[in-house]
């Protein structure tokens, strides 16, 4: 589960937490059933598990974005030729981690602040939006397109 929702959670050093289109889960809660929340996600379609062994255990599953798919489900407001280096080159993430249920997260007692991407593919805006709300988050949509510098 995302490192954010639980990690500040008694530890006086963090002050705030910001979320940027990302899982805000609550207690139980798993990334894949705020996905499923609203509609619009295009995340489980778009996964690509590959297994890797575990001496003494049943075979883990990393998840990947399908390299076909990276682009319209993960970055669709970057150029192609940018995203199809960055699909090569992106890590894998684990499958389990995103049906795992989150702990106690620490948004219940910490300040945050909450980024609404309204075009995400990922995490519907609608689940962004719940997740922001509920945690009582300052909440913000950016207005207009990226530029550079």
């Amino acid at each position: 589960m995302p490192a954010a929702a639980n990690a500040g959670c008694g530890n006086a050093n963090v002050k705030a937490l910001v979320y940027v289109a990302a899982f805000a889960p609550d207690e139980g809660e798993s990334a894949l059933t705020l996905t499923a929340k609203f509609p619009g996600s295009q995340l489980e379609s778009a996964l690509v598990g590959r297994p890797y062994p575990i001496p003494g255990a049943e075979p883990g599953v990393d998840g990947y974005i399908d390299p076909v798919k990276f682009h319209d489900v993960f970055a669709q407001d970057l150029p192609q030729a940018q995203t199809a280096i960055m699909a090569t080159a992106q890590r894998p993430g684990s499958i389990g981690g995103l049906g795992t249920p989150s702990g106690v997260p620490a948004w219940k007692t910490v300040p945050s602040w909450y980024v609404v991407a309204s075009g995400d593919r990922v995490i519907p805006p609608a689940a962004q939006r719940f997740m922001a709300e509920r945690a009582k988050s300052n909440s913000s949509r950016p207005r207009g397109p990226r530029t550079s510098r």
